[in-house]
C-alpha cells in the first residue's frame, strides 16, 4: 500500500522487527539475514532456535513469547518474521497468535515442503502428549515469502521429502502435476528446484510444478480456511501418517510418513475398483522416482486400525476418506469396509 509506504517513510520511529530463524537455516543464510536488516537501518532481534518435531513443542512457544515481550513488540505495526522449515512456520505461528491474542507475523519457507504446504493457509500448532499438532489454531500469516534460491541448500532427501505433499495435490487434483512429476521427477531432485536455462527439454519445471501445487492447495483451502467442512481432499495421505509419523520419529519425515499412508490408500483405492492395476503401478513408480517410501515396518495392522479410529473421533463420527477415483482426480468415501482395508493391506506388504 503505497500510504503505509509513506506513512512509514515520514515516521520517525525507527523500523523494528523480531525474527525467529531455524537454528540450520541461521548457520547458512544468519549472516545475510542480518546484513539485509542492518543495511536497511531496521533495529531487530533474531532468535535462532533449533525447529524439529521432536522439540515442537508448547516450551518452545514460551519461549519465543519471552523474548517478544523482552523485546516491547508493538503487535500493530511490527510482524514477527518465522524464517525456517514447516515446524518454524507453525511454532512462530502459534506464537504470534497467542501474543496479544493475535499479532501479525510473516512466514518464509526454507525447505520444499515448507513451501508448497506450510506456507499456505491458516493452520498453526504444536505437538502435544506424543500427538501430532494437537495443539494449535488457525491464524493467516499477513504474507508469505516464497524464495526457491533456499532450497538450493538443502539435502536430497528433503527435496524428496518436499514432493511427497506435491504429489499429493497432483493425484488429488491435477493430473498435468502428475505428469510433470512423472517425467520431471528426477530432473526436479538433481537441480533441487532452481530454475535453469539451457535445459530446454525440461523447460521451468521447477517453477510449473511448485505453482500448481501452491495453486491447487489455495483452491481447496481458501474456501474453507476454519476447516467446517471436514470433507477435504487435502487430508489424503494423512489419515494413518500421524500416527505413523509419531510412533516411529525421526525415522520418517512428515513428507516420507504422508506417502507411506498414500501408497496403502492407493491400495485401498485399488481393492475397491477405483484405480485400474495400470493406474496403480503409475502412482507406485512416480513415488519411487520420486524416491519416497512406498512401505515402512512400522506400519502395522494394528497402527493402521488404531489411526483410523481416531480419525473417526476428529471427522463427525466419519472416516472422510479421500481416494483417487483415477489420475488426478478424487473422491471423499464414507463406506470402504474393512474387509476391504484388510485386504489392500495383505496386498500391500505382499508386494
Amino acid at each position: 500500500d503505497p500510504q503505509q509506504i509513506e506513512l512509514i517513510s515520514a515516521s520517525k520511529r525507527k523500523l523494528r522487527r523480531f525474527i525467529v530463524i531455524d537454528e540450520v537455516v541461521d548457520k547458512l543464510y544468519g549472516s545475510k539475514v542480518r546484513r539485509y536488516f542492518e543495511e536497511n537501518n531496521v533495529q531487530h532481534k533474531i532468535l535462532a532456535l533449533p525447529t524439529t518435531e521432536e522439540t515442537k513443542s508448547m516450551d518452545l512457544v514460551l519461549n519465543i513469547l519471552h523474548e517478544v515481550q523482552n523485546f516491547s513488540l508493538d503487535r500493530r505495526t511490527e510482524p514477527i518474521i518465522a524464517i525456517g522449515g514447516g515446524v518454524c512456520l507453525d511454532i512462530v505461528g502459534l506464537a504470534a497468535s497467542l501474543y496479544r491474542r493475535r499479532t501479525p507475523y510473516i512466514r518464509v519457507p526454507t525447505t520444499l515442503l515448507s513451501y508448497v504446504d506450510a506456507s499456505v493457509g491458516a493452520k498453526n500448532g504444536v505437538n502435544f502428549l506424543q500427538c501430532k499438532n494437537k495443539l494449535g489454531g488457525y491464524t493467516p500469516p499477513v504474507a508469505s515469502f516464497l524464495d526457491r534460491s533456499f532450497i538450493r541448500s538443502i539435502p536430497r532427501r528433503h527435496i524428496s521429502n518436499g514432493l511427497g505433499e506435491i504429489l499429493k495435490m497432483a493425484l488429488m487434483k491435477h493430473k498435468g502435476l502428475f505428469d510433470l512429476l512423472k517425467s520431471h521427477g528426477k530432473y526436479l531432485l538433481d537441480t533441487k528446484f532452481q530454475s535453469c536455462n539451457g535445459l530446454a527439454d525440461h523447460g521451468d519445471a521447477a517453477l510449473q510444478t511448485t505453482r500448481i501445487a501452491i495453486e491447487t492447495m489455495l483452491e481447496e483451502l481458501a474456501p474453507n480456511l476454519w476447516e467446517d467442512d471436514l470433507d477435504r481432499l487435502v487430508d489424503f495421505g494423512h489419515l494413518i501418517s500421524p500416527e505413523l509419523e509419531m510412533r516411529v520419529l525421526p525415522s520418517l519425515m512428515h513428507g516420507e510418513a504422508v506417502n507411506v499412508d498414500m501408497a496403502f490408500m492407493t491400495y485401498v483405492a485399488h481393492a475397491r475398483g477405483l484405480l485400474d492395476a495400470e493406474e496403480k503401478e503409475q502412482i507406485l513408480q512416480c513415488m519411487r522416482g520420486l524416491e519416497l517410501p512406498v512401505w515402512h515396518s512400522g506400519c502395522s495392522w494394528a497402527l493402521i486400525q488404531r489411526a483410523l479410529r481416531e480419525r473417526l473421533k476428529h471427522s463427525g463420527g466419519q472416516p472422510r476418506m479421500p481416494l483417487p477415483t483415477g489420475l488426478g482426480v478424487a473422491e471423499i468415501f464414507n463406506d470402504t469396509s474393512e474387509e476391504t482395508l484388510e485386504r489392500a493391506y495383505e496386498l500391500w506388504v505382499r508386494d
